[in-house]
């Protein structure tokens, strides 16, 4: 399969700032970009060359899209699959629509990650609130339900530290299908992310080490060490078997625990990764190139570390407001993402500094 030049377009769907890192790697390999997201305040347009705002199931809307460009890709997985099966009719989907049907799924991707040999928490699926004691009954407390679908940065969970929880905890998710996990006794959170060309070459980034607060991602440290390291490798094979399983081709991203029993799956998402926003200056190729490089039938890039040590720090909310003070210091690569309002919680930018 012959790879697309460069002048050719690249439809991102979703218009985050996943998509607007992607868009900027593009650009720097000569690629143009269209971006299809719902919003008008898309900052991942700020930095393309062509825009269509329509929702994402707008059929109509999505064949348009499909004429106007090369290939497609997404920077945000909860889109409906079934439109993006039909514009695969017109056009290459890379990744696959399949790989977004199973990351959507909570419950798919752990029964999927456990058939190649992955170690999850303990769960049990919950379709209604009497089988939410069925599953506490069976996996324990303390535990987290989690809404099946459409859950990210800690949205759409609940903790049960005992199972008098179990009706505030159906509450706060809203009583939708959900999945019931175990807490896992854990050193570290770290995650593993690994590119995939047409060609089926894998390549793979130094795990990061992270830190959250609240339940989104706070702060990365490469290379990991200590548990995340002596544990990386059998990580790293886990997701090179989830992608070659899925065929995919681009960027994926598996979060693990680090446990005295061996890395525990959490969760995979199948796009770039807040987790390897480091690669940008922290490696030889970034992961946005590396995914631009995949879905575009390129060879893909040296991944390597580009430092000793590589830190990263999320800007969330109103700690974005301290630009001026970031730029002062030298060793900061600060990355704002041109969102207008910095809400509590909200991802506004990071920070990535080198060692050397």
């Amino acid at each position: 399969m012959s790879a697309l030049k460069p002048g050719s377009t690249i439809g991102i769907i979703g218009g985050g700032q996943l998509g607007r890192m992607l868009a900027v790697a593009a650009a720097q390999l000569g690629y143009r970009c269209h971006v299809y997201a719902p919003d008008g305040d898309s900052v991942a347009a700020e930095v393309a060359a062509h825009f269509t705002q329509a929702a994402y199931d707008d059929e109509a809307a999505l064949s348009r899209f499909a004429d106007s460009v090369d290939v497609v890709t997404y920077e945000f997985e909860n889109v409906p699959v079934a439109p993006l099966r039909a514009l695969t009719q017109k056009v290459p989907v890379r990744p696959s629509p399949d790989a977004l049907a199973v990351a959507q799924d909570r419950l798919s991707e752990k029964a999927f990650v456990t058939e190649l040999g992955g170690r999850t928490a303990p769960w049990a699926p919950v379709s209604d609130r009497a089988e939410l004691d069925a599953a506490i009954a069976r996996v324990g407390t303390p535990a987290i339900l989690k809404t099946a679908r459409l859950g990210y940065d800690g949205k759409g969970q609940a903790r049960l530290q005992s199972a008098a929880d179990a009706d505030a905890a159906w509450a706060t998710i809203g009583g939708w299908p959900a999945i019931l996990e175990g807490f896992v006794r854990f050193e570290r959170e770290f995650s593993v992310i690994v590119a995939r060309g047409i060609d089926g070459r894998e390549v793979s980034w130094d795990p990061a080490d992270n830190l959250h607060d609240h339940g989104i991602l706070a702060h990365c440290v490469v290379p990991a060490g200590g548990i995340v390291e002596r544990q990386a490798q059998e990580a790293r094979l886990l997701a090179m078997r989830v992608a070659e399983k899925l065929d995919y081709v681009g960027v994926l991203t598996l979060e693990f625990f680090a446990s005295a029993e061996g890395p525990v799956f959490n969760e995979m998402a199948p796009r770039v990764h807040n987790s390897g926003h480091w690669t940008i200056e922290g490696a030889v190729t970034s992961q946005f190139e590396n995914h631009i490089r995949a879905v575009c039938g390129l060879p893909l890039g040296d991944t390597g570390l580009a430092a000793r040590r590589v830190t990263m720090d999320n800007l969330i909310g109103e700690a974005a407001d301290n630009w001026d003070v970031i730029l002062a210091d030298p060793t900061a690569h600060l990355h704002l993402y041109g969102k207008d309002e910095a809400r509590p919680g909200r991802k506004m930018g990071h920070i990535t500094r080198l060692e050397f």
